[in-house]
């Protein structure tokens, strides 16, 4: 066996197994559609969707396989349970690249027998979309060279949207399917992989919701979604929107105002301006205004004062170790400061970075070699429009190939 596989211990993945079966049943509610993976012995990939943090707890227990994670690095060691994570084999890597080391790891286990779970697009979404899969996932799956199974989530993005707190239950399903054979993947093009893995695993969380038309407990408390939806669509100000009554998404400027319903749809219900059904739509109109603005200004650059945390790996949390400010151009992050009491000035490279993580209304982390610093805005309503910006830019700078 590889010794760079570490096999999960079977009374902690059991253990782990048994908590997430009650979460699964009695939270999510979830509902196999298909469980391909159940008792085949054969080693393989799941590649699945991301719709929420804990998408996790309902594939951990599609079958008695041990199976082996890929977790951010980030979220590994700044968990509380880190120490369970050990013993379940979790292998921790860099956010939106993967080292020789990474690589190895992951490919031991296959090596070994063995089945890897990865969440290529690595992030989940802020508005029901899915984030963009990563060029390189590809050719790192068929050099792996194992048969494919796709897991695909549906619901949990309405069970535990990432801009608000608590687990709203619900209905989800599962789907898992062999995408894939070993021998498939050997005699595709890359390109080929690519359309298959996406037409697997690409979603919008909206328009699955208006075919299974699922309620959820308090989907109409939406506390938290005016830190994704920052600008009203009707007079065109930043940051002047608001929660008021719980399920209602005001304007302070103009009065424009949309509720929300049991099923997350988005009513105007004043008739001042359009209605946007789907929070998707409201964020796109965002991303495209500022588009125009950034298109239209090439001097474009977002600055803000900010806390700087970084990953205490003896406590496994993040902790404040200074502050500055950080400030977006183009093609690079410039952070200035004071961390634990010493001047820094780091230029940090972002033209190839897609996006980051972040939790909208409170923070955003920027890796810098092996370190992670989270950034703890001044005005946290400022961090949603920094990773527009970031992906704009991204978007700008890497354009596709005709």
């Amino acid at each position: 066996m590889n010794n760079l596989y570490v096999k999960p211990n079977l009374l902690a993945y059991r253990g782990a197994q048994a908590v997430c079966f009650v979460m699964a049943t009695f939270v999510f509610r979830r509902k196999f559609l298909r469980n391909e993976i159940k008792g085949v012995d054969d080693s393989y990939v799941v590649v699945a969707n991301h719709q929420c943090a804990l998408d996790f707890v309902n594939l951990l227990g599609a079958t008695k396989k041990r199976l082996t994670f890929v977790l951010s690095n980030s979220f590994y060691n700044s968990l509380p349970v880190n120490g369970i994570l050990k013993s379940l084999g979790v292998i921790p890597k860099q956010q939106f690249q993967t080292t020789v080391s990474d690589m190895k790891k992951m490919k031991a286990v296959i090596d070994s027998g063995e089945s890897l779970v990865i969440y290529p697009a690595g992030l989940m979404c802020e508005d029901g979309v899915s984030t963009p899969i990563p060029e390189a996932t590809y050719k790192f799956l068929k050099w792996l060279g194992a048969d494919i199974y796709a897991a695909r989530t549906v619901g949990t993005y309405f069970s535990k949207p990432k801009w608000t707190t608590g687990i709203r239950r619900g209905r989800t399903y599962l789907d898992i399917y062999k995408l894939l054979s070993k021998e498939q993947l050997a005699e595709m093009k890359v390109s080929q992989v690519k359309a298959e893995v996406e037409k697997a695993l690409l979603f919008n969380a909206y328009e699955e919701q208006e075919k299974l038309q699922v309620k959820y407990k308090d989907c109409d408390d939406i506390h938290g979604l005016e830190n994704v939806l920052y600008q009203c669509p009707n007079c065109g100000k930043e940051f002047t929107m608001f929660v008021h009554s719980r399920n209602k998404l005001r304007c302070s400027a103009c009065g424009y105002e949309e509720h929300s319903d049991e099923f997350g749809f988005l009513h105007n219900i004043k008739g001042l301006g359009d209605e946007l059904r789907h929070v998707p739509q409201w964020s796109k109109l965002i991303y495209d205004k500022l588009k125009e603005q950034i298109k239209e200004n090439p001097g474009f650059s977002l600055r803000s004062g900010t806390k700087i945390h970084m990953i205490d790996y003896d406590k496994h949390k993040f902790v404040e170790v200074g502050q500055g400010t950080v400030e977006l151009s183009g093609k690079q992050f410039n952070l200035k400061g004071s961390i634990n009491g010493e001047s820094v000035d780091y230029v940090i490279p972002s033209s190839k970075i897609p996006t980051l993580p972040f939790s909208p209304g409170k923070h955003f982390e920027i890796q810098h070699g092996q370190d992670i610093f989270r950034c703890v805005l001044d005005d946290g309503r400022l961090v949603m429009k920094f990773i527009n910006a970031l992906k704009i830019f991204y978007e700008l700078n890497n354009p596709k190939k005709a």
